[in-house]
């Protein structure tokens, strides 16, 4: 905690977190944002397509999600160690921990999402039950992920 709190006093961090200019904070939060926009549009997608809607799509060509749900992900990565710097009470946020929490859980059940969904892609059985409550269990994970996220502002006295 020494090292961000003295990394939080740091010129440049000064400066993105107290500046009036549109290339400080806000630009780290439209990043932030956008990520997040990409991580979990991608995803709601994705899982929406294996519990059943647009069945008519096969699922093989939508495995091309994964590189911009990757790439959203490390938008949000970067810009959130970035938003924590600013900031580093917020480590000790309960709605932190949550969101962490959910985040982790959600990059897991992606990643074994991906592993059944699309072991064959390709094939005709459809898709399995697991798969499917892998989908649902994503959609909750990753909406508990932003909830947590929002709380941050208004929970834990760290305003």
């Amino acid at each position: 905690m020494t090292f961000l709190l003295w990394l939080s006093q740091t010129a440049p961090v000064v400066w993105a977190r107290e500046s009036d200019s549109v290339w400080g904070y806000p630009t780290i939060l439209f990043l932030h944002t956008f990520g997040l926009s990409l991580l979990v549009g991608f995803t709601a997608a994705l899982d929406c397509r294996v519990l059943g809607f647009a069945e008519h799509l096969p699922l093989a060509p939508l495995e091309r999600f994964f590189r911009f749900i990757w790439i959203g992900f490390w938008i949000n990565a970067i810009s959130g160690v970035a938003l924590l710097i600013m900031t580093p009470t917020k480590l000790f946020n309960p709605a932190f921990a949550w969101k962490m929490a959910f985040i982790g859980l959600g990059v897991v059940n992606t990643l074994y999402l991906r592993r059944l969904a699309f072991r064959n892609p390709s094939s005709t059985i459809g898709v399995t039950a697991t798969a499917k409550a892998l989908a649902a269990t994503s959609l909750v994970v990753w909406g508990g992920a932003i909830t947590a996220g929002r709380l941050m502002a208004y929970v834990g006295g760290f305003r």
